[in-house]
């Protein structure tokens, strides 16, 4: 009885989360999102044309490209890969409002996973003003860590910045797209984050400013190759299935209710095997019973 219990439960557990989910893929993408094709550039200002994400997923970032780390020091990127999942962020040091939001988005997303900085992942953050210096990469990266609240995050943090040529050759690999923007004399870019292999393959692109826990999760989990995370991300990766076009994972019913469907065949097949054995127990060992004689008048 208590497994018919749990499979019913679990069904109800499926349809409740399916449309939970559903709901919420159902809302607008959050910023950073690559317009429609059909949308009239005319509709834009002219910075913004040329501004997006080409998501280039399984190329490879050029990791020979020299870099300055936050002590000057010239190093190629891919010194930064190799071991684990990299999570990548273009930014300028002296953007006014959108580079902060992004880089404390991600800070709060990963303060509350329980993957560890330099273990499990490490965050690259490169500059793509040339005019920045290792000073202005150490204070972002400051603010970084005190928004992270993980001190040992910091030698698996690296905010390093580009002469041009390095800058040009990274962008363009990742499908970065930014301009400058004379009026205002700031650049107009896109917002999100980038997640790649250990060996520097894109492997996700996620918008906005803010990032969900999960998603992130399951991207580095995906982008490791499945050498962090448990057992219970890689049934995860089994029910939600990544979209480039939101860079959100979506739940996938049919395959949850193959899950929910196992589970309660095997569930049920358990409180069969359980009753049967219990009916063929000699007499003797299902316990005492209680007998009851009528009384004859």
């Amino acid at each position: 009885m208590r497994a018919l219990i749990a499979a019913v439960i679990v069904f109800v557990f499926v349809f409740a989360s399916a449309a939970g989910l559903a709901a919420q893929m159902a809302g607008a993408p959050n910023a950073g999102y690559k317009r429609d094709a059909a949308m009239p550039s005319s509709a834009l200002p002219q910075p913004l044309r040329e501004v997006g994400f080409d998501q280039n997923l399984g190329q490879r970032l050029p990791l020979d490209a020299p870099v300055r780390d936050e002590d000057g020091q010239v190093i190629p990127i891919g010194k930064f890969f190799g071991q684990r999942a990299v999570v990548l962020i273009f930014s300028y040091y002296s953007c006014p409002m959108l580079c902060a939001q992004v880089i404390g988005g991600l800070a709060s997303a990963l303060g509350v996973m329980s993957l560890e900085p330099g273990r499990d992942v490490e965050v690259v953050a490169v500059s793509f003003d040339a005019r920045d210096t290792p000073g202005s990469a150490n204070e972002k990266k400051a603010e970084y860590l005190r928004r992270y609240g993980r001190p040992e995050a910091a030698s698996a943090s690296h905010f390093v910045t580009a002469e041009q040529s390095s800058i040009d050759r990274l962008t363009k690999a990742a499908g970065f797209r930014y301009a400058w923007d004379a009026p205002t004399q700031q650049f107009a870019h896109p917002s999100g984050v980038i997640v790649l292999t250990p060996d520097g393959r894109l492997a996700r692109y996620m918008f906005g400013v803010e990032f969900g826990p999960r998603d992130l999760r399951l991207a580095l989990v995906e982008a490791s190759g499945g050498k962090v995370g448990t057992a219970i991300d890689t049934l995860l990766l089994y029910c939600y299935h990544y979209d480039p076009m939101t860079g959100r994972y979506g739940f996938l019913v049919m395959r949850a209710l193959r899950v929910a469907g196992a589970l309660t065949v095997l569930l049920l097949g358990t409180f069969v095997v359980v009753m049967v054995r219990r009916e063929r127990r000699p007499a003797g060992e299902r316990g005492p019973r209680i007998a009851y004689n009528a009384r004859s008048s």
